[in-house]
């Protein structure tokens, strides 16, 4: 039978297989961790966003200068077949106000199960605690419990992941054996020096609230944290944040500037300011924190002031604390079926990519849509370029 080998037991590795084993290849899943879909699980632990219930050309567009080159495998398989995947897998999903999909148990875990579950009744052949070290010749190299191992695959899919969350697997090694674009933190909060006036608020959600950095503008929740500003709303900033980008927070976002002047006009005799912003414009304590943090000295006219607040930060945090990363493959090194144009019979998937993801399901959906065009395309080069030991099996 021809072989095919997975590198890599993520989400895009897992897919690969799926579509080499349903193609009749015999194939092995390498890992170098002792199992597969760590990074999958935790992200579960927060709720599985598993896509966004989304049009094709606006979900494609969030991959900004990476869109041409997804575009075949998000149209192949987007938002609504991740859904019917995970559905026949088994998980009943539900639709958000935001539109991101979500199993309802809202874990990982039981869609891992059912996979792997279908995978191994496939054929699939797992191998965990397989670190690869690169290549011999044809052969791909492991370092196992056992020793050095080698494979001689027909076709071979790599999916080793970013940089990011080293601990579960994506630290990024593979990138020493290519020629790649720097890794970047994606998907990541930001360090602030709070004053200690600010320890109060460690662990307080920051809602409704409009962040801009650059020409970027983000409406999502962020938690005031230790390290600085963390959550979905300063995520989605992250490319202009890194880069160095000035930071302002409207703080007010659905209440135009003149109707904010004419609201804080409105002080009663005796109020203190804290009780004015509280009761004319029901400026919570995280916001009325914020606003003394970053505002001080404060002017006269507070309005400009609370719709456009700046946020002083060292920087984003560091990369291995990051969603995802950035970097990684050119999409210059591959042809239209992820094939590296250097080698033959070995294609890419995933985040071993350049390609950068806002979060709200985006990350995952592109992981599995490349895992699965790169197995179909390893199956049929497969099926085209039989090897001689193939042909003699035959």
């Amino acid at each position: 039978m021809t072989t095919g080998l997975v590198i890599g037991g993520g989400p895009a590795g897992l897919m690969a297989a799926e579509a080499m084993a349903s193609a009749g290849l015999d194939v092995i899943v390498a890992e170098a961790k002792p199992s597969v879909g760590r990074k999958l699980l935790m992200a579960g632990k927060s709720g599985l966003n598993l896509t966004k219930a989304e049009e094709d050309a606006p979900f494609i567009a969030a991959f900004e200068e990476a869109a041409p080159e997804l575009e075949p495998m998000l149209t192949a398989f987007g938002p609504r077949a991740v859904q019917d995947w995970a559905e026949g897998l088994g998980q009943e999903i539900f639709t958000g106000t935001t539109g991101r999909v979500f199993p309802k148990v809202m874990k990982a875990s039981p869609l891992l199960r059912a996979w792997l579950t279908r995978l191994r009744a496939a054929g699939v052949e797992f191998r965990t605690l397989w670190r690869w070290t690169g290549w011999q010749g044809v052969d791909a190299v492991f370092m196992t419990p056992e020793g050095e191992q080698v494979l001689t695959p027909d076709v071979t899919v790599l999916a080793m992941g970013g940089a990011s969350w080293a601990r579960l697997g994506s630290d990024g090694a593979w990138a020493d054996h290519f020629e790649t674009e720097p890794f970047q933190p994606s998907n990541i909060g930001i360090e602030i020096g709070w004053s200690e006036k600010m320890a109060d608020q460690f662990g307080q959600p920051l809602k409704a609230v409009a962040l801009r950095a650059g020409d970027r503008v983000s409406r999502g929740e962020c938690v005031i944290s230790r390290r600085g500003l963390e959550g979905a709303g300063v995520y989605a900033l992250s490319r202009a944040l890194r880069e160095g980008a000035p930071l302002e927070i409207d703080l007010i976002p659905d209440v135009p500037l003149d109707r904010l002047r004419e609201k804080l006009g409105r002080r009663r005799r005796g109020d203190s300011l804290s009780s004015h912003l509280r009761r004319s414009i029901r400026l919570d304590p995280v916001k009325r924190a914020l606003l003394m943090e970053f505002g001080r000295p404060l002017p006269d006219d507070l309005a400009p002031l609370l719709k456009a607040l700046p946020v002083s930060y060292a920087g984003v945090l560091p990369m291995d604390q990051a969603i995802s990363t950035a970097g990684g493959l050119p999409f210059a090194a591959l042809d239209a079926q992820l094939m590296l144009r250097d080698r033959p019979g070995t294609f890419a998937a995933g985040e071993m990519l350049d390609w950068e993801a806002p979060t709200g399901g985006y990350l995952l959906t592109a992981s599995l849509a490349t895992g699965l065009w790169a197995g179909r395309a390893a199956a049929a080069y497969a099926a085209a370029n039989p090897s001689s030991e193939a042909m003699a099996r035959r």
